[in-house]
């Protein structure tokens, strides 16, 4: 089983604003003490919500179901104006762990409403991040779920002026040839289609799926670490599967594979969504050694090294001396080896 081998794509697993997020909850824990409410959860990772549940964060779906005054986390997909005037309704003390990213795509809305631009949203109905970035801006947002719902939008219907600025954003977490396309054809429906100032897909999600590019060509099977409401986990499946692996599969955890997708793969590839710890990656490659494949040879693609500070809150320590955000919150998810 010498030529059993595994190909390890980089980058993987967390980039700097789903690790800002977690750290955000665990200093929260930290300084404070549980429970710390979070909205919505905090990654989409369920390993990181039950390690984080386990420390003493209470995740909720909206913020009518925090007591009132009580420590609220606003998680890293971000919140509408309206989940922010409902969190200054009950007086909650709020810290907001939204990815600098997300933010930077709703600073984008907001402005392009000013102007009485029409903004032609592509994303997923539904998703945190669709929600948080459509209010920003409700009555001049359009959402754009996919290439195939270009020809359908028709702008006067919606009391919109057909003749006057157009932009589009899109979600920070989608495939990036997908969003490609979806654009090419709004920009043959309506010509006039304003590009945003800079790229709103993550660069994490866009470098994690030139990664899994290069893997899925030589590889026969492909492994996906993370949850299935992750956007950006879901999309690495879909790409590996159409840049040449035979089959690919999403798992949470290493328990889940199942020997069958094994059979007769003498090449695999792993990788992970933006929110998954590497500690669950590794249990992935120490389960497939076990089943054979005992040569991991990494496939890198690009080298990640942005960090963002921490919440203007959590920057100062109890006693008021500055805190340096260190990596000691990425270690710290070890706590809990098995959710």
């Amino acid at each position: 089983a010498g030529h059993n081998r595994i190909l390890l794509a980089a980058p993987r697993c967390y980039y700097a604003g789903v690790d800002l997020a977690v750290v955000v909850v665990v200093k929260a824990l930290d300084r404070y003490g549980a429970p710390v409410y979070v909205r919505k959860q905090i990654v989409h990772n369920i390993h990181v919500v039950r390690t984080l549940e386990a420390a003493g964060a209470i995740f909720v779906d909206d913020v009518d179901e925090v007591p009132v005054g009580a420590r609220v986390v606003f998680s890293a997909h971000g919140v509408s104006p309206a989940v922010v005037a409902g969190a200054a309704e009950r007086e909650l003390d709020t810290i907001d762990a939204t990815c600098p990213l997300v933010t930077k795509v709703h600073r984008e809305a907001v402005r392009f409403a000013k102007q009485d631009a029409t903004i032609l949203l592509i994303g997923h109905a539904g998703h945190e991040e669709v929600e948080g970035t459509m209010g920003h801006a409700p009555e001049r947002t359009i959402l754009v779920q996919s290439p195939d719902e270009v020809d359908a939008i028709d702008l006067a219907a919606l009391g919109l002026d057909a003749d006057g600025p157009l932009v589009w954003l899109s979600q920070t977490t989608l495939s990036v040839d997908e969003t490609m396309e979806t654009v090419r054809r709004l920009r043959e429906k309506f010509p006039t289609l304003q590009d945003p100032p800079s790229d709103d897909i993550c660069y994490a999600t866009q470098n994690r799926q030139v990664a899994i590019k290069k893997v899925a060509e030589n590889a026969q099977l492909v492994i996906v670490v993370g949850s299935q409401n992750s956007s950006n986990t879901m999309r690495l499946v879909d790409v590996a599967l159409e840049y040449g692996a035979d089959a690919a599969y999403r798992v949470d955890y290493a328990h889940e594979i199942k020997q069958e997708w094994l059979d007769g793969v003498a090449s695999g590839g792993v990788t992970s969504g933006a929110s998954v710890p590497e500690v669950l990656v590794r249990e992935v490659l120490a389960s497939l050694a076990e089943a054979g494949y005992s040569e991991v040879e990494e496939v890198v693609t690009a080298d990640e090294d942005l960090m963002f500070s921490l919440p203007k809150e959590l920057r100062v320590s109890a006693d008021g001396t500055p805190d340096e955000r260190g990596l000691g919150g990425r270690r710290r998810l070890d706590w809990q080896r098995e959710a």
